[in-house]
């Protein structure tokens, strides 16, 4: 480990990998740059928002028998949220990053670029590359920016430092094609994975965060919004993209202060069944609904979709359709082939087959959401089915996601969020009205008189036609 001293305040700088080439001071925020033994002060770098990961410099564990510290920080934000990548120092000398958003993580290692690499300007979303492992499908493509970063870095990065970046799935692997330095990408290759199958050790626990951030992970504030003053409940640093339920205006609250990003006009009042802040109580966990939107398809059939978050899980959606509630969770390991044109796709050698591919929009939004939503936003959905199980694919020009969808009963919803049964039908007499009476006393005679009718047919018959006329003209007698 090589340690020098700041040049701007003085205090010692530590560079625990030989391949760091920048260090963030932790007093004075100055980037330090290490070349040929010497160091040079590149300006300050902006703190990282708090966004309340677990993760912390320090962390450490375990990916592939290789045991791993982390040691670095960016945080990169782009048109609809923001995300960090953490620099992995591994036992064996070697390093990786580590992609932490919204609780979903990815774990990758710069690998050699094989010929037939695209453009970054002709990458599509959707589009299918081969980098040597098979083919891989493009999951988004986007610029972002650089707001902040911690501690050693491998390469010399700044306020402003722009990242041109395509990730790209098969199945649980991961790729990033990463054009920042030019045309030519740098390729790393990984896999999705979590905090628990890294074995991670010192992570951040509540008491840390809240000494640092001043609130617990995943407590529900409330943030008064700045057009109309109406108090809005959101996730600090997990969902700060917001939809103000009284005037519909969007709000970025992952800035020191919160900015209006486009002004609503008063929003209608949307009748729900779920109402924004209700907790579920789901296992042994407090769910809470903290976001809420309609959407529509070209035919006109809407459905509702509920944003459920815990702080020990990952988000999930529950969404109402007119045939019943559905639990839909966005999926780390994609289905193959992974393109949505497909037919058919298979997830864990099951086979399911495309049913319905339209667009959908969003019609209305409030609460808080983990990405930038606003009504009018489109997608196209693919989906595919097997059994109950349903698996959707949705698609704009910047990213693709898939997600799988099970069915939840009606009494299960209830069950979940303490809601009341529905009111039943009142029973008694009054609860059938006269022509129910006299069908109903119709169909018995029909019965009764089956078995002798066998037997007997004409006289059956005529006293059969003589019992109805003269139920008919009572129940007449008495309605009259």
């Amino acid at each position: 480990m090589l340690s020098v001293s700041c040049p701007s305040c003085g205090a010692p700088v530590a560079f625990r990998s030989h391949a760091s080439v920048m260090a963030v001071c932790e007093f004075c925020r100055t980037t330090v740059h290490k070349d040929a033994g010497a160091v040079q002060d590149l300006g300050r770098l902006s703190e990282v928002l708090e966004d309340y990961s677990p993760i912390q410099i320090g962390t450490s564990g375990k990916v592939g028998g290789r045991g791993f510290t982390v040691i670095g920080r960016i945080q990169l934000r782009y048109a609809a949220g923001m995300w960090n990548e953490w620099y992995l120092m591994y036992d064996d000398g070697g390093s990786g990053w580590l992609g932490d958003a919204s609780g979903q993580y990815t774990v990758t290692t710069a690998r050699p670029l094989p010929s037939g690499w695209p453009d970054f300007e002709r990458v599509r979303v959707g589009a299918q590359y081969d980098l040597g492992a098979g083919l891989f499908t493009v999951s988004d493509r986007r610029v972002a920016t650089c707001v902040g970063g911690q501690g050693e870095l491998p390469f010399r990065v700044g306020d402003g430092w722009q990242a041109r970046v395509a990730d790209l799935r098969r199945g649980p692997a991961f790729a990033t094609l990463d054009y920042s330095d030019g045309d030519t990408p740098v390729l790393y290759t990984g896999f999705a994975t979590t905090l628990g199958t890294m074995q991670c050790q010192l992570l951040r626990d509540d008491e840390a965060i809240k000494a640092s951030a001043g609130r617990y992970r995943g407590k529900v504030q409330a943030l008064q919004c700045p057009s109309c003053g109406s108090p809005i409940g959101y996730l600090p640093g997990m969902a700060a993209n917001l939809v103000c339920p009284a005037c519909a205006a969007r709000i970025d609250a992952a800035t020191p202060q919160a900015e209006v990003l486009a002004a609503g006009e008063r929003a209608a009042r949307v009748p729900l069944t779920l109402t924004l802040g209700a907790v579920a109580r789901i296992g042994n966990q407090d769910y809470h609904l903290i976001g809420a939107m309609k959407r529509l398809d070209d035919d006109g059939e809407e459905w509702t979709e509920y944003l459920l978050y815990t702080p020990r899980g990952q988000f999930f959606w529950l969404v109402e359709t007119g045939e019943g509630w559905w639990r839909s969770e966005v999926l780390d390991e994609w289905p193959e082939p992974g393109t949505p044109a497909a037919p058919k796709v298979a997830l864990h050698n099951i086979a399911y087959e495309r049913t319905l591919d339209y667009p959908a929009r969003v019609s209305w939004a409030a609460g808080a959401f983990n990405w930038k939503v606003a009504a009018g936003e489109r997608v196209r959905v693919r989906e595919f089915e097997r059994g109950q199980t349903s698996l959707a694919a949705e698609m704009n020009d910047e990213e693709l996601t898939w997600s799988r969808s099970t069915p939840v009963a009606d009494d299960q919803v209830r069950a979940w969020f303490k809601l009341p049964a529905p009111p039943t039908a009142p029973r008694g007499k009054s609860a059938m009205s006269p022509n129910d009476l006299r069908w109903r006393f119709l169909l018995w005679m029909l019965g009764l008189n089956a078995v002798p009718l066998l037997f007997n047919f004409f006289d059956t018959v005529v006293w059969l036609a003589a019992g109805i006329f003269a139920l008919f003209i009572s129940f007449d007698a008495k309605k009259d």
